[in-house]
């Protein structure tokens, strides 16, 4: 499997860096994400797709199946085997995907392990990085909003899309932060709305008052 084949120009999908003899950071990643998932009620595969890469040109798809079952048995829904990807690759495949998407990492001969950072990547169908989630915690309320931000609106609840327009993304917090403007004008339109029915329901009663003053 590749990404351009997962990539159907409508699903979108989260990408993630690890390899699977890290000593710690990257077990702490994919446990942080699993709990992130057991949170919500998406499933990957349902509205999303999940991409796992190992960015070890040494690693063998073997290893990435062992990972895979690993997580798939801590998130506790078999289905989701059809929807999160655990993929190997060639040191020349993995330098191109990383480096596309600005990934960086460095093998520290002394320490024999990798220095690299963490981070959710959340793609577009059409493979266009919308949002990146840096650290190794993972709000299951962010990430819901990022993959309806990356899916343009296709995933998701009309509430979804009313949350997205009232959060944005704030790179120094780390997370989605409500958007002061967006939200006065949710409220100017809720306060002219209220004053229409208000006025609406005055003329009503004075439309009524005439009729009867009429008859």
């Amino acid at each position: 499997m590749t990404i351009d084949e997962l990539l159907d120009g409508e699903t979108p999908m989260v990408l993630n860096f690890v390899y699977h003899d890290c000593p710690m950071l990257c077990s702490v990643v994919l446990d942080s994400f699993t709990e992130t998932l057991k949170q919500m009620p998406w499933t990957p595969g349902d509205k999303f797709e999940v991409l796992t890469v190992s960015f070890s040109a040494k690693e063998t798809p073997e290893m990435a199946a062992t990972a895979k079952d690993r997580i798939l048995k801590k998130l506790g829904r078999p289905e989701a085997a059809a929807g999160w990807h655990f993929l190997t690759g060639s040191e020349e495949s993995i330098s191109s995907l990383t480096e596309s998407v600005g990934f960086k990492f460095k093998w520290v001969e002394s320490a024999q392990e990798f220095a690299h950072p963490s981070a959710l990547i959340f793609v577009s169908g059409e493979g266009v990085i919308t949002r990146y989630i840096n650290g190794v915690n993972y709000p299951a309320a962010d990430v819901r909003r990022a993959i309806v931000e990356a899916s343009e609106g296709k995933v998701g609840s009309a509430l979804d899309q009313v949350l997205l327009y009232c959060y944005r993304y704030d790179p120094d917090s780390n997370s989605y932060v409500l958007h002061a403007t967006n939200l006065m004008k949710i409220g100017g339109l809720f306060t002219l709305i209220v004053i229409g029915l208000g006025l609406f329901v005055f003329w009503r009663r004075e439309r009524s008052r005439q009729n009867q003053a009429v008859v």
